[in-house]
């Protein structure tokens, strides 16, 4: 079934969540939720993501709300901790948001920062983990296939599971995978997925080792599973920063995955100091629960967006449903 946009509006919320640390260059994250036959849903692409980009969470968000999802394999999932590129000396706190958490993705390259304090950031994770704990690193696409050469060579001493994303393009990070593979450190593929053109290139090319998948840019849990069985491909759920009522969407689709190889990137409730329900999705003893999360009105409306703010999400909405109507 595929709801009228008056359906969607009817119910449509919008927050404005502020954060613990600054993240991908926020400090407060913005979501559109609706309620379906299914329960609440969430619309949050990132506000600089145009229309056709956002079209396709908006897809995943009306498939969560309004069909059941596929059968799940298991009813809670294990998670990574989440660091943002914060000072070495920060790093502690962040960890102690994560209860119980045995992974660690650490973000690198981030603009203004230098290798020298992606070195330092990384080393004082290992240091408050220990050696049994499992580091991962995340530059986004930031860095050319020279510099994740080299950050990689730096980095390589803490004992790295993977790196995710290190250079933009799908051929990048194939030349990279060459260079490195004496290391046996592993390449990572997610913007490369979810804003490529044909999210299995990556795949077919042999340009990464595992894929990051997450629900809504991949248009929704059956969309993204249909991708995990095509590429055949460890993967890693991850989410994109969104409130419980995304993560939950996040965790279904992991929980529905044949195979879970690696910790999930399902954990960043606990980057938000406020969320829209009394029962957030926040590890506990390092694993999240499989559930759908009903939204609190209470929360809904203390974290309200402002007139102007709530105005551009619903105005986003109808342009994206309308374009998702079209191609039907």
């Amino acid at each position: 079934m595929f709801p009228s946009v008056s359906d969607l509006l009817d119910t449509a919320r919008v927050v404005s969540l502020p954060m613990t640390s600054r993240f991908r260059g926020i400090d407060q994250r913005e979501a559109l939720l609706f309620r379906g036959p299914q329960g609440w849903s969430e619309f949050s692409p990132f506000v600089e993501y145009g229309d056709e980009e956002a079209s396709t969470w908006l897809m995943a968000a009306i498939d969560y709300a309004w069909n059941e999802t596929p059968p799940l394999k298991r009813d809670h999932i294990y998670v990574n901790a989440t660091v943002p590129a914060v000072d070495a000396d920060l790093v502690e706190a962040v960890l102690e948001r994560f209860d119980g958490c045995r992974t660690a993705k650490v973000k690198v390259a981030e603009p203004g920062h230098t290798l020298a304090d992606d070195v330092a950031r990384v080393a004082e994770v290992r240091r408050v983990m220990g050696p049994a704990g499992r580091i991962r690193v995340d530059a986004n696409g930031a860095w050319t296939v020279d510099e994740a050469e080299r950050a990689v060579h730096a980095l390589a001493e803490f004992d790295l599971e993977y790196v995710e994303q290190p250079c933009a393009t799908a051929e990048e990070l194939g030349d990279l995978r060459g260079r490195i593979a004496y290391m046996g450190i592993p390449v990572a593929a997610d913007e490369s997925v979810r804003k490529g053109v044909d999210p299995l290139a990556v795949a077919r090319a042999g340009s990464a080792d595992l894929l990051v998948i997450k629900a809504q840019p991949m248009g929704g849990i059956s969309r993204a599973l249909s991708i995990v069985n095509d590429a055949g491909l460890p993967v890693v759920v991850s989410s994109a920063l969104e409130t419980s009522v995304g993560l939950a969407m996040g965790a279904h689709l992991a929980a529905a995955v044949e195979t879970l190889d690696f910790d999930c990137g399902l954990a960043t409730a606990s980057l938000l100091a406020a969320d829209v329900t009394s029962s957030p999705l926040r590890a506990r003893g390092g694993r999240i629960e499989v559930r759908r999360v009903e939204a609190d009105e209470a929360l809904l409306t203390r974290w309200a967006a402002n007139a102007e703010r709530t105005q551009w999400w619903l105005e986003r909405l109808e342009r994206c449903h309308a374009l998702l109507d079209a191609a039907k």
